[in-house]
């Protein structure tokens, strides 16, 4: 066999390969969008409406979305705790969500100490079980934050509740407790 042959059964299988990539990197726009519509992941592109008292939620949007499980409300409620000189707290004390349904609260946070601090937020919840079904989108525990004397910032915490959350539960604590990076962790309160 020449080579001339051999380089034209060599582009040919490159060819052959480059419209099968082409191929399949077009057939995935409409698998993603099926998938994501099966299971539910696609939901921060709804459109969220503002509720009073410092959160959001996409219940107008449920209707359209068949993973919001509008037959059980869950009382969500914010608990702050800060391990030293600073006051943190939720803008609320409580939230009524449907499990599935996008959901926002505010957290507030002010060093008043008078010097710079670094510190980072630990979350817990209670019932245990319900830790694996909170599902947080966008929380200020994710990082680390560096605050000025006397600064004082808002945090948001966004959410879904699994709708597998067992239907015995109709109430989950979300607790965050705040510690200062860096420095001697002060002791509990007795």
């Amino acid at each position: 066999m020449s080579i001339r042959s051999e380089n034209a059964k060599m582009v040919g299988k490159l060819a052959v390969v480059t419209a099968a990539m082409f191929g399949f990197g077009y057939g995935l726009i409409p698998l993603y969008k099926h998938i994501c519509e099966v299971t539910g992941i696609n939901i921060l592109s709804l459109s969220e409406r503002q509720v009073p008292g410092g959160s959001s939620t996409g219940s107008e949007v449920a209707s359209g979305n068949s993973q919001v499980d509008l037959s059980r409300t869950i009382t969500v409620e914010f608990d702050a705790n800060a391990r030293g000189p600073w006051e943190f707290k939720p803008a609320q004390r409580s939230l009524q969500v449907h499990p599935g349904e996008l959901a926002t609260v505010m957290y507030e946070f002010q060093n008043v100490q008078n010097r710079r601090m670094s510190a980072q937020a630990i979350p817990s919840y209670a019932p245990h079980q319900a830790a694996a079904h909170f599902n947080k989108v966008e929380c200020f525990c994710f990082k680390q934050y560096t605050l000025d004397p006397g600064e004082k910032k808002q945090w948001p915490v966004t959410f879904v509740i699994d709708r597998r959350l067992s239907k015995d539960v109709t109430t989950i604590t979300l607790s965050y407790t705040f510690f200062e990076v860096g420095s001697k962790t002060p002791d509990a309160p007795a």
